[in-house]
């Protein structure tokens, strides 16, 4: 593993997004630390990781900052189980399903 990526003193959200950076720079599967004190970044980084197809292979809270263990994933978007992949995000509408006008709450 190289020197980990010290973002501590940044403030949300760039610690996710610098992270994201980092990650999209990687081979697949290779692997990144994170050090990050913004009390926010617990919540984003892991967040953002599974947004964008990657793994977080471990979380460490120190008292001064927390350490995050990600892996980069080949795979950046990944439809739901069972859903058709839908690159331009035109769907047919369901002929079973019930009509629903613009009124319909």
């Amino acid at each position: 593993m190289d020197d980990p990526l010290d973002l501590r003193g940044l403030k949300c959200p760039l610690p996710a997004m610098l992270a994201r950076k980092a990650l999209a720079r990687l081979a697949p599967g290779a692997r990144l630390t994170v050090l990050a004190d913004d009390p926010m970044a617990v919540v984003d980084v892991p967040h953002m990781c599974h947004r964008e197809g990657h793994t977080v292979e471990g979380v460490t809270r120190h008292s001064s900052h927390t350490e995050f263990v990600l892996c980069a994933n080949s795979s950046r978007i990944r439809p739901a189980e069972g859903a058709a992949a839908d690159p331009d995000g035109d769907r047919a509408p369901d002929p079973e399903a019930p009509h629903r006008g613009p009124d319909a709450r």
